[in-house]
């Protein structure tokens, strides 16, 4: 046996309170170490009635070979005779095991060569695998993090175990990352690599927004209110659709909380980015008003309502145009990704000149077609007339010889 002494038992309970990594995680980590070194010491791949045994109480470990007591050994390295075993145990019987400590001798040296090697290389396994299950679990939830750095355009940020990777595509446009600030970022991705895992996180990911109004907003949390759809231009603008599942709490009054305190704490997280509440409806015409707040609008038709397309036609008074469509078309894009129709936005003045023009063209269009078809059906109508007039003559005709056969009777 090898005398370690209770230093690595202290060092095992260190690296499991810092590291989180379990402390028989280690124990066994060195005993495997301790078998890989004896099979590499003895030159021999097989060995599997080898083990290493650690006794906590006094601090020693060795290696083992578990051999089978039998009458006639026919392989001494795996079979023991009954003679032998009884020096061992003397309770020992034929068929039992015992074990038989095989640790060469100056095996210290070697064994700590290998023990750090594998040590050192279970360490790392084990810190991945928690890394790795620790934000398994967070994907798709909001943390907290520190900017560490920026590297080619990419953002480097500390989330706790690991360095987590912010793309250029998930910042913020014209947000300034300055290490050492403290961030809320959206758990994307998790990667699993060869060595710690590949963290990838956002800062423009429209569920930001949901879990900000799920801390800040109560009756979310609780299941009052519910948010329907949310879209987002991450930096400029977001709306958001809520419901309330009871009719005595008003959606959009719980959002905005007393005198707005509750939005201004999640535009103030959002470096004021602008956040529109759009109070959901079933009436998609109501929900299609709602979503292109604040424009007003003065009706809604539904074009297309199936399983391929949802699509409106939206007026909106002249002065209004403008504010319905929003910045580059911003408003709509956002209504549009929001309600999920596809949404045609004209002024009164543009529909009245469109239905204008309609009726013009109707007039413009040449009706020789529609006059001659009419020509025909009225020389039908004449010449079926005229032969029935020709047929109703023909008739009288045959009746007026009895007429004057009828006078000469009378003369």
């Amino acid at each position: 046996m090898i005398k370690i002494g209770t230093a690595l038992f202290e060092a095992c309970e260190e690296l499991e309170r810092e590291r989180g990594i379990s402390k028989d995680v280690l124990i066994a980590s060195l005993c495997d170490a301790m078998v890989a070194a004896y099979k590499k010491h003895m030159r021999t791949k097989e060995a599997a009635n080898i083990e290493a045994i650690l006794d906590e109480q006094s601090g020693e470990i060795g290696v083992f070979s578990t051999k089978t007591v039998v009458e006639n050994v026919e392989d001494p390295e795996l079979q023991i005779s009954l003679t032998d075993a009884k020096e061992i145990d003397e309770d020992v019987e034929v068929d039992d095991e015992v074990k038989i400590e095989v640790t060469p001798e100056q095996f210290g040296r070697i064994a700590a060569q290998a023990a750090k090697q594998v040590i050192t290389q279970r360490i790392r396994e084990a810190e991945r695998n928690l890394v790795l299950q620790e934000f398994m679990d967070k994907k798709g939830t909001l943390t907290t993090g520190i900017i560490q750095r920026v590297e080619n355009r990419n953002v480097i940020v500390n989330i706790g175990k690991t360095d987590a990777i912010m793309p250029q595509k998930e910042q913020i446009p014209g947000e300034y990352y300055k290490p050492g600030n403290r961030i809320r970022v959206f758990v994307l991705n998790v990667k699993e690599t060869t060595r710690l895992p590949q963290v990838i996180v956002s800062h423009a990911h429209a569920e930001i927004v949901r879990e900000l109004f799920e801390l800040e907003v109560p009756e979310i949390e609780d299941g009052i209110v519910e948010i329907k759809s949310i879209s987002r231009e991450a930096g400029y603008r977001t709306k958001i659709a809520v419901w309330s599942n009871d009719p005595e709490v008003d959606s959009v009054g719980a959002c905005i909380g007393p005198r707005g305190s509750r939005i201004q704490t999640i535009v103030g997280e959002l470096k004021n980015e602008k956040i529109d509440i759009v109070r959901y409806s079933e009436d998609p015409v109501e929900y299609i008003v709602n979503a292109l707040s604040p424009a007003r609008v003065v009706s809604v038709d539904i074009l297309a309502d199936d399983d391929y397309a949802h699509e409106a036609m939206v007026v909106v008074p002249d002065d209004q145009l403008s504010l319905a469509i929003g910045r580059e078309g911003q408003n709509v894009r956002l209504a549009h990704k929001l309600t999920g129709w596809k949404i045609d936005i004209k002024s009164v003045s543009q529909m009245e000149k469109a239905e204008a023009q309609n009726i013009q063209n109707y007039q413009d269009e040449p009706q020789d077609e529609v006059v001659e078809e009419d020509d025909d059906e009225l020389k039908q109508e004449i010449e079926e007339e005229m032969n029935q007039q020709a047929y109703d003559e023909e008739d009288i005709q045959h009746d007026e010889p009895v007429e004057e056969s009828s006078d000469d009777e009378e003369v």
